[in-house]
């Protein structure tokens, strides 16, 4: 078929104008000519395979003659469908294949329009949102999650107070911190307070600071983290627990942007976002006189509540493998998974403690397992105990998961009942005695660092 009879001029310079690979066939399916950016793809000229069927140059796991091509012929409409083809460097690249019949003054088309369009990267971002959160830090694929991921931008874009919610172990945290990175304050500090970790005597002094003199044992004046979040973000977590005397400094904070550190005669301004996190029930705190009124009201301009673990339908799979693929990793140990009956566990569990305790279950886990995958008996005890999961006779009058658990303990040289203080005060020795008593050796090979592992040595007592 010549070319000049079948298709226009203008057709080819309509070919050549569209940005991504297309080619011209007749109607028989055979390449007429094809545009540059289908040449790089293929590696072909177009005049070298004119003449060509075009499945035979647009190779694909979905034949274009069966599909496609035959698609458009039968049914005179256009047709698509999603597949990958071999590019000119060998690569596989997953493409989105459309072909439309062209038609010039009768009912039949006189010629096929051929679009591949690379949708590799489309592909690669449907994969990350399987796999993980569009948020630093945060690991999620749940629908609630989600819809906290598109209040995201719109927390950032503003300066004004923040209230995070949600029960303990949700990762109030992080998100506090995503969303300072996601900030115009993103290059300017993030500091984080926990208010329920100090006395009410040494808090004042830790949030607005203090002036020299001001108390036995003030030799110099201290800033205070409000002073050093200057031009950040501060996050007062656990702010349910803040004393009734310093929430009302915290208010004057808040309004005046300007404090008076304790035991000082000058005021001091700051330029500071103000984000809070509670597991507590403030407006409930506020109703028994524990919590003003007014500082409520101040804190919950944007509010936000983090969902429990439980409500965030797949996701314990999901954090449990990243986790686990973290510490793996730290630990050294070449641990692939969970076996099916593990996974079960977990997915039955209720996890009051929310993706910390599931962390902490997964790191238990990695630190007692000697085999290639995680089983029932590497699991915490209270999980099958508390029925997570029952146990079960296997076949064969095998014994079944609790059973399994004393095989473990007894394979380790620690009684059935092992608690996991009993379990990581031998997983210390042992390292010890490894590394010679070297510390330092024994901190990598457990994958903790050194003021880790002397905390936990003065725990059990070991120093």
């Amino acid at each position: 078929m010549k070319q000049s009879e079948a298709v226009p001029r203008e057709s080819l310079e309509i070919l050549n104008g569209i940005p991504h690979a297309a080619a011209l066939l007749d109607p028989e399916g055979r390449v007429v000519a094809m545009n540059g950016h289908l040449e790089t793809l293929t590696g072909h000229r177009s005049e070298d395979v004119h003449g060509v069927p075009g499945d035979l140059v647009v190779r694909s796991r979905e034949s274009l003659a069966r599909s496609v091509l035959d698609g458009v012929v039968r049914s005179g409409a256009a047709s698509s469908v999603e597949s990958d083809v071999l590019a000119a460097d060998r690569r596989r690249v997953p493409v989105r294949i459309t072909a439309s019949p062209l038609r010039h003054g009768g009912p039949s088309a006189s010629a096929l329009l051929l679009f591949v369009e690379d949708i590799s990267l489309v592909r690669q971002l449907d994969a990350l949102t399987l796999r993980a959160a569009p948020v630093q830090g945060i690991v999620s694929k749940s629908a609630r999650m989600q819809q906290v991921f598109e209040l995201l931008p719109v927390m950032a874009r503003t300066d004004a107070t923040l209230l995070v919610t949600g029960e303990t172990g949700t990762g109030k945290d992080l998100l506090a911190e995503a969303v300072h990175a996601s900030s115009r304050r993103a290059k300017f500090p993030f500091i984080k307070v926990n208010c329920g970790a100090l006395p009410e005597s040494l808090l004042e002094s830790e949030l607005f600071g203090h002036a020299r003199g001001a108390f036995t044992g003030a030799h110099a004046d201290k800033p205070g983290m409000f002073r050093l979040a200057q031009g950040g973000t501060i996050f007062l977590t656990e702010i349910g627990d803040l004393p009734l005397q310093l929430q009302v400094k915290l208010l004057t904070a808040l309004d005046d942007r300007a404090f008076y550190p304790l035991g000082a005669s000058r005021k001091v301004e700051v330029d500071v976002r103000v984000i809070a996190g509670t597991h507590r029930d403030l407006q409930a705190l506020v109703a028994e006189g524990r919590f003003r009124q007014d500082l409520f009201f101040r804190l919950n301009v944007l509010n936000v509540r983090l969902p429990p673990l439980r409500e965030r339908e797949g996701d314990v799979r999901l954090l449990a493998d990243h986790f686990l693929e973290q510490l793996a990793k730290r630990l050294g140990k070449p641990i692939d998974g969970f076996t099916p009956q593990a996974q079960t566990v977990l997915d039955r569990y209720a996890y009051p403690g929310n993706v910390r305790e599931l962390r902490n279950i997964v790191e238990y886990a990695a630190s007692v397992c000697r085999d290639r995958r995680i089983g029932p008996g590497h699991l915490p005890e209270y999980l099958i105990e508390g029925g997570a999961a029952p146990a079960r006779a296997t076949p064969g009058g095998e014994r079944g998961e609790g059973d399994a658990r004393g095989r473990a303990r007894a394979a380790d040289g620690l009684p059935g009942k092992a608690t996991w203080k009993d379990v990581e005060r031998r997983l210390i020795m042992e390292a010890l005695v490894e590394c010679h008593g070297s510390r330092g050796e024994a901190a990598r090979k457990l994958g903790w660092g050194r003021s880790t592992l002397w905390r936990k040595m003065k725990r059990h007592r070991l120093e």
